[in-house]
């Protein structure tokens, strides 16, 4: 049994197009309909790949951004100027359009909805996207477990899921959301922008002694600072689990 589990994982399937939206001017939300998806946890990723009529091919893997639904796989993807693969999905990719999948992969950084620890999410711009399956599988699952998000972002206008974070911190009193603003913030924001530090991760976050399951994703310098500063506040090692990412 676990052997074919493993190998259903390894093979690529055709997903095609079904829904697509901004998320900003470089950011695309991307519905694909993967017949047979197995069903994957809140924090996988996937290996999208791209062939060419000459037969080149150039893969990359993306953050699934929204918990299992049938065979439905959302990823929200960043066009990284010079890419070879995020430019096409973000701004060329049509509805109804073949690509190839594979996954789920990854089983260290994801949450499950039976979870009872409370939770830290800390991401770093697009690495928002695998804190947002988690975010969507605790309301779906109709979790109580308290979840806070710190979400660290160049300016407004780069904020993933904007409407739908700020319905969330309105309605849903288990979940508490934080901006932390890295070159423009809102008019009347009460601090500058910064890079964060920390007294954000001490105030959105936990205390050490609540023993949260804390979850860091983004670029390689943003998840270092913040899980070195998770350490520091007397965070065990062992619960922040970290993801990085990189040009796609």
């Amino acid at each position: 049994m676990a052997r074919a589990a493993v190998s259903g994982r390894l093979t690529w399937r055709v997903g095609r197009l079904v829904e697509a939206h901004r998320e900003t001017a470089t950011a695309r939300t991307l519905v694909l309909d993967v017949p047979g998806w197995p069903r994957h946890l809140p924090g996988q990723h996937v290996d999208v790949r791209l062939t060419a009529e000459d037969g080149y091919s150039a893969q990359r893997s993306y953050s699934i951004a929204a918990p299992a639904d049938g065979d439905r796989v959302e990823l929200t993807v960043q066009s990284v100027p010079g890419g070879e693969v995020s430019p096409y999905l973000v701004d060329v990719f049509t509805i109804g359009d073949p690509v190839e999948v594979r996954g789920p992969v990854g089983g260290w950084f994801v949450w499950r909805p039976d979870a009872t620890d409370p939770v830290l999410l800390v991401g770093g711009g697009s690495g928002i996207v695998p804190l947002m399956a988690m975010v969507r599988a605790r309301r779906a699952a109709g979790s109580r477990i308290p979840f806070r998000l710190l979400y660290s972002v160049r300016t407004p206008a780069d904020v993933y899921y904007a409407d739908e974070l700020r319905r969330l911190a309105r309605d849903d009193g288990g979940l508490d959301v934080t901006y932390a603003y890295t070159r423009a913030a809102p008019d009347s924001w009460p601090v500058p922008p910064r890079r964060i530090g920390v007294a954000d991760v001490n105030t959105a976050g936990w205390p050490a002694d609540f023993a949260p399951a804390c979850f860091v994703c983004g670029s390689t310098g943003f998840v270092e600072t913040v899980a070195d500063i998770l350490v520091a506040l007397g965070h065990d090692p062992r619960r922040v689990r970290t993801e990085r990412f990189g040009p796609n």
